[in-house]
């Protein structure tokens, strides 16, 4: 049986979108469901360049016919490609692209042919995945990165971007804001993650110790050397190094990280045989390099190439309203390990917390509610058991708070929420830029305190 007799009506029965061109890019056969996929009729686009569908997968090269014009007649084929069309309404298509170029019997290049598969519904199923797991993770923190304020969320989506990349990361912030945490989600969420993630504090080893660390050495490098070792840099390798406090490392020292972050290999220690490494490279700092710069103590030229991607961590001052939600982190966390059950904090005592300026941070933060879960005996954290530098914080007394009054903090939270929702029509997007925080939290917060929206807009 010859079924080359019969290969219209086959290519007409597949579902992914078929389109052949010839070697001017003049379409010449459509399938249904190319002509489907892409919304014109065949008859429309027979005799169309394929220029009409704007793919973003090609490479176009100049003008004429066959390897002069088109990327794809140069290579002969093109694999698996994602990318977008443009169909007649105008809208974007995402597709899985595959062309090959078509031959005659004598290898004169006669055409090619596409392969057309819709990704869209694909697409559109990922983007509600990353918004269900971005909502959900403002309680269950972002790779042990706690919050849902504006600036964290911020932090998160610059996470996301840079993970994407290879490019190198400088992370900034005052000590205790999570550098560490936020180097190690960039690693997890990147294609490196099956990889080593290694971490160096140049601020605690000498200038010896520290490049024996960084680069590894050889036996006899040093007085001690009695065997060969290899750095960290070699036990990254594949995977990402997070240098911290890059601003305490030595000149001396710098000079040869900066020709490992362009020539993307070290020697070790008493030898100057090259070593090839792969490794994504993070800094972190809580210093101003820039200063130091002006300074003399750290070297221009490694600044530019550490500072590709800066990353800020903000302070906890600047995103108080997280700090509810980092106590309740940090108090189930201690009740998994003690098993003693801790409900939560009086008013007074969150109002503490509240007004206190946490020059330490998270970290500091952590210590506070450890403290303060050691010394109380009942269920809920009274002013009078958090340390004395952050209960008495503004004239504030260690009196004991009446159990009792805890329900006085969640209704003067509703009435903040009820009164902010009428001055804004009940937008929830506007009373979530004036009270400082996400959508996804006023709406949680609709729901904790039951509040009925139109009926409060309607008592204005």
């Amino acid at each position: 049986m010859d079924l080359s007799k019969h290969w219209k009506t086959v290519v007409e029965t597949l579902q992914d979108g078929l389109i052949v061109v010839d070697p001017g890019g003049t379409i010449v056969f459509v399938n249904p469901a190319a002509a489907d996929l892409t919304g014109y009729a065949p008859e429309e686009l027979v005799g169309r360049s394929c220029r009409i569908l704007g793919c973003t997968g090609c490479e176009i090269k100049g003008r004429g016919a066959g390897e002069t014009w088109c990327g794809l007649f140069d290579r002969g084929q093109v694999s698996i490609k994602q990318c977008t069309i443009t169909d007649r309404s105008r809208r974007s298509v995402h597709i899985l692209k595959s062309a090959r170029v078509l031959k005659d019997a004598d290898g004169r290049v006669i055409g090619a042919v596409e392969t057309l598969k819709d990704m869209s519904r694909f697409i559109r199923q990922q983007q509600e995945i990353a918004a269900l797991r971005k909502s959900c993770r403002l309680d269950a923190g972002y790779h042990g990165i706690i919050g849902e304020s504006l600036k964290i969320q911020r932090l998160f989506e610059l996470i996301e971007s840079v993970a994407r990349s290879d490019a190198p990361v400088l992370v900034l912030g005052e000590s205790g804001t999570g550098k560490e945490l936020v180097a190690r989600a960039i690693h997890d969420t990147s294609v490196r993650k099956e990889g080593p993630f290694i971490k160096v504090n140049c601020a605690a080893l000498n200038e010896n110790l520290l490049e024996s660390e960084l680069f590894g050495h050889v036996k006899g490098a040093y007085t001690g050397a009695e065997r060969s070792r290899i750095g960290r840099f070699e036990a990254a390798h594949g995977g990402t190094i997070l240098l911290d406090e890059i601003g305490d490392i030595p000149l001396t020292t710098q000079v040869k990280l900066l020709r490992v972050l362009e020539e993307r290999e070290i020697e070790r220690v008493g030898d100057h045989q090259p070593i090839p490494v792969d490794v994504r490279i993070i800094t972190a700092t809580n210093r101003d390099l820039e200063e130091l710069i002006r300074q003399g103590a750290f070297r221009e030229d490694l600044f530019f190439r550490i500072n590709v991607f800066p990353i800020h961590c903000p302070s906890l001052a600047e995103r108080p309203d997280d700090i509810p939600l980092i106590v309740k982190s940090f108090i189930d966390q201690q009740g998994a390990k003690a098993g003693k059950r801790i409900s939560g904090l009086t008013p007074g005592a969150m109002e503490a917390l509240l007004a206190y300026s946490w020059p330490g941070n998270v970290r500091e933060l952590r210590n506070a509610v450890e403290y303060a879960y050691v010394l109380c005996p009942g269920e809920w954290i009274g002013r009078e058991h958090l340390p004395p530098k952050i209960s008495r914080m503004n004239g504030l007394s260690a009196v004991r708070d009446d159990d009792a009054t805890a329900t006085t903090a969640d209704a003067a939270a509703r009435e903040r929420l009820v009164h902010t929702l009428r001055m804004t029509g009940g937008n929830q997007s506007e009373a979530a830029r004036r009270l400082k925080v996400s959508r996804v939290t006023i709406w949680k917060r609709i729901k904790k305190y039951g509040i009925d929206l139109d009926a409060e807009i309607r008592q204005q």
